[in-house]
This record gives C-alpha cells, sequence and structure tokens, in this order.
C-alpha cells in the first residue's frame, strides 16, 4: 500500500513515524519547529491527533471522569487533561502545509467523524485508530470507508477486538490495514512488549505490522523491525523542558534520531534472502582449506594420507577431491607445498 509517496510492504524501508501528541504545549509555534525537527531527525511522517475535549468526553467532574490509575496524569479529569494536550483545528492546515513544505507525510488520528470530515478536507493520506479507539466500531466503520489506508493500535484491545477492528474495515472493502503492536503504559516496561506477537498478528490476520512504542530507549523498535515491523512510531518532542502530558516518554530529536539510525542499522543487517558472496568475501577464499602435497613425491608414487593433506589455503583441489586422491599415481615430480590440481595423479 501507499501512504503518499511512500511505499509501504515487505520489502520497503521500515515507515517511521514522529507521533505529535500534546508535544507543542498549545503553542503553533512549537508544533510547525517540531515538525521541522522531525524532518532532520530523519522522520519519514508526523502524526497529529484529531480531536477537542468535547468530542472526546464529558466536562464531568465525579469518579468516572477523575484519572486515578497510576499513570502520569493521575489527578486530572479526563477533559482537563484533553483541553491541555488537544492539537487545535484551526492549526490542521497550516500544520500539514508546513510538513507537505519540507516533505514530510502528514495525517492523524481521528476521535470522531467530524475530525473525519476535517482531515478529508486535508486530504490526509492516511488514518490512523488509537489505542483507545481501538473498540469505536462505528469510527473504524467510517474511517475505512474513506478508502484511506487505516492503521490499527492495538494497546487496550483483546484478540477479539483486534479481530473485529479488521473484519470492519474489511466489510467496507478497505483491505489496507496496518496492524501496530502497543503497550499502553505510559512509559511502558520492555518486560511488557512481548514482540513475538507481531508475527502472529501478522500470520493470523494477513494484515502488515508495526509498533506503537511508548518504551524508554531503542531496543523495542529494533527488536520489532528485526522482527518484520513495517511501521513504527514514537512519540515526538522538541525539548522535553517544554513538558506537557506525554513529555515523560517522548524521544528529543538527538534521541528520535539515535532511534532511526538504529532501525536502519537493523535493516542493512537483515539485508535479503542471498547466497551471493561479495567482492570482499570471493578475495577472502583463497584462505579457506584446499588439497596440498605436504611431501616431496616422486613421479608413479602413490597419494596417501602422509603426503597430501587438506589444508589452508585455498589455491589446490577442492577438498571433495580427496578421496579420489588418495590410492592414485603421481604423474609427475611434487614439491613440498605445491597445491595440488587434476593433472598431477
Amino acid at each position: 500500500m501507499d501512504i503518499g509517496n511512500y511505499r509501504i510492504d515487505e520489502k520497503s524501508q521500515v515507515f517511521i513515524i514522529a507521533e505529535l501528541s500534546a508535544n507543542h504545549n498549545q503553542s503553533k509555534d512549537v508544533a510547525i519547529k517540531t515538525i521541522q525537527a522531525a524532518k532532520e531527525a530523519g522522520a519519514d511522517a508526523i502524526k497529529l491527533q484529531t480531536y477537542t475535549p468535547d468530542t472526546l468526553t464529558l466536562d464531568c467532574h465525579n469518579e468516572y471522569f477523575q484519572i486515578d490509575h497510576g499513570t502520569l496524569w493521575d489527578g486530572k479529569t479526563l477533559y482537563d487533561l484533553y483541553q491541555e494536550a488537544y492539537t487545535p483545528w484551526e492549526w490542521h492546515k497550516d500544520l500539514f502545509e508546513e510538513a507537505e513544505r519540507i516533505g514530510l507525510i502528514c495525517f492523524s488520528s481521528p476521535f470522531d467523524n467530524t475530525a473525519v470530515d476535517l482531515l478529508e478536507d486535508l486530504n490526509a493520506p492516511a488514518y490512523k485508530i488509537a489505542s483507545f479507539e481501538i473498540q469505536d466500531i462505528p469510527l473504524i466503520e467510517y474511517v475505512a470507508s474513506k478508502g484511506k489506508p487505516i492503521i490499527l493500535s492495538t494497546g487496550i484491545a483483546t484478540l477479539d477486538d483486534i479481530d473485529l477492528a479488521i473484519s470492519t474495515c474489511r466489510k467496507v472493502g478497505n483491505n489496507d490495514i496496518i496492524v501496530l503492536k502497543c503497550t499502553s503504559s505510559y512509559p511502558a516496561p520492555i518486560s511488557l512488549a512481548n514482540l513475538k506477537t507481531l508475527k502472529d498478528i501478522r500470520d493470523r490476520f494477513n494484515v502488515l505490522i508495526g509498533l506503537s512504542d511508548h518504551t524508554i530507549g531503542n531496543i523495542v523498535p529494533s527488536v520489532a523491525t528485526a522482527l518484520g515491523a513495517r511501521v513504527i512510531e514514537k512519540h515526538f518532542i522538541l525539548d522535553k523542558v517544554i513538558g506537557g502530558p506525554d513529555a515523560g516518554f517522548s524521544l528529543n530529536p538527538k534521541e528520535f534520531k539515535s532511534m532511526v539510525e538504529e532501525v536502519r542499522s537493523v535493516e542493512k543487517v537483515l539485508g535479503e534472502v542471498s547466497y551471493e558472496i561479495s567482492e570482499k568475501v570471493e578475495k577472502n577464499r583463497k584462505f579457506a582449506r584446499s588439497l596440498f602435497v605436504v611431501k616431496d613425491v616422486k613421479k608413479g608414487d602413490k597419494f596417501t594420507s602422509e603426503n597430501v593433506r587438506s589444508i589452508r589455503p585455498g589455491y589446490g583441489l577442492h577438498p571433495k577431491y580427496y578421496a579420489e586422491v588418495i590410492g592414485s599415481i603421481a604423474q609427475m615430480q611434487i614439491a613440498r607445498g605445491t597445491p595440488l590440481a587434476k593433472e598431477m595423479y
């Protein structure tokens, strides 16, 4: 499938997404500078989140709307958190245009149908369903109906949730699906990554796979790449001193660039299925074993294990001829240290 001008398949480079999320601290200038920094750090795409507090929740302070679950955001109400974190809708056009200007793909996670409509007007090339929206089947159906690639983040999902979300996309004829393994913990310990699940998702659902990562460090994205992830998404922040709800598990430009470099290195290590020998390796084949005369031999002498051995270097006959040589008669005088050749026996 294609997202913008980027082809995503089993042979392409990993598609690396910088998640802007709330890391603008309600400053449009910071948001634009973050987009620019993401491009410089090696991201292929910048992803926004398109919602308002009122499209996500109620401005209500009873116990149902209080955050008290051992998170970074405990003590806030849902409404207050989203009021702090949301990206103003009036910014979206300028953020999309800035990303396009510098050659960065821009798309978003919509959280209701009105957000989808806004993003359609901006010609968003793909949609991401956030972890906590994977159970919102009406939203997924509406998003999938637009015919754009859809990225599903598992997060809180059970196997049944994932199955239902994927089948919902396919029911409306959308088969351009990428499923991101995600641990909805902020930050997430690497012990909960369970990356072996990636291959199971790919094989079970016949989809492309990737990672939405909230861990600290680069090991989880690197291992995910080695296991076949075609997409890596990490939260990105211009500078952690900005603060904000997601700062604690976001990467700054230096950290993000390091992650990109490690992912690209893993891709180089993986390479492709090949039994070709490089020119450099071919030169080293001269150090392989071959058959040599290891004692002086006169014409008419019999070749034995005493006067022929398989040793380094590789200028003589292939060792596979050893049994054929032993017991044959020397056709000439041969000095010790001479590589054995066919015409010698």
